[in-house]
């Protein structure tokens, strides 16, 4: 008969008996190192800031003004780059510094439910999370949406153990700053992972105490609480940052979109309109499996009792109160967003995959055919990854090409651009972006051709389109091509003079 996968941590309840420390670390250490390898191969070398990137990484960087930070975006992920940001211009060193974090944060999240689960099980859960193209591509890069699902992992282990040993409060701590980390990176989804915890301190009367809830309602607190006070200080209140902040969301309402996300797998880090064919049906075959794999591991915990049965249902749980929002409420398609769901799913699928894995030894066939299928898998993320990577690289040279033609016309620090992709364009330039409307609107037309008579400005249009009204008598000239804008044009305020030819 096969083993069942869970019934190791009924004597891993005492971790110093069931296994030493080092033997945890030689299974799980290998793990986050082949991720940290992984990204460095993959997703680091010659990649460039995207959009969004640029707007949180600006915040703190030395090298160019801050961007224009709109309600729905926190300060997490700004504060996690600071450290190399602040002091240098190198987006290598930046990814590298995010590579070795976030690796270091895989290690950290799986050695917290050591006593809860087995290690190999573990193992393989790690590895199936940071074997993702969300989560190699996303890895190294300045987002937040990784490091909730690093959060969320993390407080629900340390749920689980303080909940099933009161005397535990190094589990609170951890479970108070586990909240605390995925309120900071994204306030809204810190009621999400907070909801199912806190539901289940009330349902299960063994855990009816008011520590593990008052730790989970800290860690929302103290996370989300910088937020807040933006919110009033320059956000006219909480509600209406929550407001505006839906509003650029395109509005929170019924929009179920699994067939967005399903779609958007094929490597697609925005699907909005997400009005693309499917294409590459492959790349969601995992997708489609993961409700029978998860069901499945939960089938597998429940004939182990009700111990093990709660340590699978709480975090799968909680990664449906996560994935919600984005599944149903949100019009559109962004594959990071279930990453919280895709860390917490993990467990359950690799306790599944465990007992598959049992049940096949002394077949080879039935053995082969799921390491065929494992590999397989691995793979065609890994491919993904790596062409996420190269067509960062093509935008990346552009955007260097854009940026040095833009500094010999005269846009040299201090200076402001405008208009299409300002964000990342004056980003590279070293100047303000600024926008008369729009979600980023931070300045009137008046107050930008003001500030333009004496500060080095321009405002970039594609397609042809002509400049706007207030920009008509500055001066044209067509700049290197973007990735999908064609016809890239600057419009230069007479503040900004040509840099002159050089001397023959």
């Amino acid at each position: 008969m096969a083993s069942d996968p869970l019934t190791e941590p009924a004597v891993r309840t005492r971790p110093a008996v069931a296994r030493s420390r080092r033997s945890d670390l030689w299974l799980l250490g290998p793990v986050a190192a082949a991720y940290a390898t992984a990204q460095l191969i993959l997703a680091v070398p010659g990649t460039g800031l995207g959009w969004d990137e640029t707007v949180y990484v600006s915040q703190v960087s030395g090298h160019a003004p801050a961007a224009f930070f709109s309600a729905p975006r926190a300060r997490g992920i700004s504060y996690l780059a600071a450290p190399v940001a602040a002091f240098m211009s190198s987006v290598t060193a930046l990814r590298i510094h995010l590579a070795l974090l976030s690796s270091t944060a895989l290690l950290l999240s799986l050695w917290l439910w050591r006593r809860l689960l087995p290690t190999p099980v573990l193992a393989l859960a790690g590895a199936l999370f940071a074997g993702l193209w969300t989560a190699l591509s996303y890895g190294p890069q300045a987002m937040p949406n990784l490091w909730v699902a690093f959060g969320s992992l993390m407080a629900v282990g340390c749920f689980l153990r303080a909940a099933g040993a009161p005397g535990d409060r190094r589990a609170l701590a951890g479970l108070c700053a586990a909240t605390a980390l995925a309120a900071i990176m994204r306030p809204s989804d810190a009621p999400w992972l907070a909801l199912p915890l806190l539901c289940a301190a009330a349902l299960v009367p063994r855990w009816r105490r008011p520590a593990p809830a008052a730790a989970v309602a800290g860690g929302v607190v103290l996370g989300g609480a910088s937020w807040v006070v933006e919110a009033e200080l320059h956000h006219g209140g909480l509600l209406a940052r929550l407001h505006r902040a839906g509003e650029i969301q395109g509005g929170l309402g019924w929009h179920p979109a699994l067939w967005d996300h399903l779609r958007a797998l094929g490597g697609r880090t925005l699907c909005r309109p997400c009005d693309v064919p499917w294409s590459q049906p492959v790349t969601g075959l995992w997708w489609l499996a993961l409700p029978v794999l998860v069901a499945g591991g939960l089938a597998v915990a429940y004939r182990g009792g009700p111990g093990p049965w709660r340590t699978l249902l709480v975090p799968t749980a909680a990664a449906l109160s996560l994935a919600l929002p984005y599944l149903l409420f949100v019009g559109y398609a962004a594959p990071r967003f279930l990453l919280p769901a895709y860390a917490l799913l993990s467990l359950p699928v690799a306790c599944c995959l465990a007992r598959l894995f049992s049940a096949a030894r002394g077949r080879p066939l039935a053995l082969t055919a799921l390491c065929l299928a494992l590999a397989a898998h691995f793979a065609l993320q890994a491919a993904i990854s790596a062409t996420l990577a190269a067509r960062s690289r093509v935008t990346t040279a552009a955007f260097t090409a854009v940026a040095a033609e833009l500094r010999a016309q005269g846009l040299r620090p201090p200076c402001v651009v405008s208009g299409e992709e300002a964000v990342r364009t004056g980003f590279r330039t070293g100047c303000a972006s600024r926008q008369v409307g729009g979600h980023d609107g931070s300045v009137s037309a008046g107050g930008l051709v003001r500030l333009a008579r004496t500060t080095p400005a321009a405002v970039l249009v594609a397609g042809g389109a002509p400049p706007p009204p207030w920009a008509a008598g500055w001066r044209p000239h067509d700049l290197p091509a973007l990735p999908g804008l064609a016809g890239y044009r600057a419009y230069l305020a007479p503040s900004a003079h040509a840099a002159p030819p050089p001397a023959p």
